[in-house]
């Protein structure tokens, strides 16, 4: 039996979501724990040419949510990109776990072949929607949600694999 476009996606979005969450109580207790300001670790980076902490956040938090909508030909919520503490992330995931509950599995049926297209840098792309998903969509948040565990490890912050991965079964 095949996967569902919904499996694929939404229950993936969200168990990465849930990554996300851990690394942000984890970097609070950090930040308690040592005397420092969450504002410092939010605006981390592994160097100076990649995006920083609250960045990654953002970048992961619109790949799920603009998966969805580019998939269902709806519109996304949108962010406005300037989180600057632990709290304002908490409530970027929050915002995008909500938008992301209100998707019901029918939304999704048949997406595994509607055409998206994208723009990058002025280049058009264009995928099926299961490519898209499978080679674009995933890859690109996961790509996100491991570069920011990345920065909390540069950081000192104490998490694992098992924070990446998440809870299992």
């Amino acid at each position: 039996m095949p996967i569902s476009m919904y499996r694929l996606t939404v229950p993936v979005f969200q168990h990465g979501l849930e990554s996300l969450k851990t690394y942000l109580d984890k970097a609070e207790n950090f930040a308690k724990e040592r005397g420092i300001d969450d504002a410092d670790l939010v605006a981390a980076r592994l160097t100076p040419d990649m995006l920083p902490f609250s960045g990654q956040y953002q970048r992961a938090t619109d790949s799920a949510k603009l998966a969805i909508a580019r998939l269902t030909g709806s519109e996304a919520p949108k962010f406005e990109d300037n989180e600057a503490t632990i709290a304002e992330l908490r409530e970027r995931v929050a915002k995008t776990e909500a938008y992301l509950a209100t998707v019901a599995p029918a939304a999704l049926e048949g997406t595994e072949t509607r055409e998206i297209i994208l723009s990058p840098g002025g280049n058009k792309l264009t995928f099926r929607g299961d490519e898209y998903v499978m080679t674009f969509a995933l890859p690109n948040f996961f790509f996100h949600l491991a570069t920011a565990h990345a920065i909390l490890r540069n950081q000192g912050v104490p998490v694992g694999k098992m924070d990446y991965l998440g809870r299992l079964g």
